[in-house]
């Protein structure tokens, strides 16, 4: 593959990929390969019978329940929101 590309875009991605730690190749073709994927995501049909739309339908319009670790997970403190000395201590 061959691009013709302006000094000021090919600076650009040379300094983008040395932040990565990647070659301008390996960084293009990363970002090539993430941009097709994402467009091909979202233009794929999916198909279903009738019976699993029905059922799908069925999932997504019930109540939620509450997961039992998320509830938790939202309930604990930010560890930049305790008191410095409580932290110090759970580090030891």
């Amino acid at each position: 593959m061959s691009l013709r590309m302006r000094g000021a875009d090919l600076s650009l991605i040379d300094r983008a990929a040395s932040l990565r730690g990647r070659s301008r190749t390996e960084f293009m073709r990363d970002a090539a390969m993430r941009e097709a994927e994402e467009i091909l995501l979202h233009s794929t049909i999916t198909q279903q019978s009738p019976d699993a739309f029905a059922q799908f339908m069925a999932v997504i319009e019930s109540p939620a329940r509450p997961v039992p670790a998320l509830v938790k997970l939202f309930r604990a403190s930010a560890p930049w929101d305790e008191p410095r000395g409580r932290r110090d201590r759970k580090r030891r």
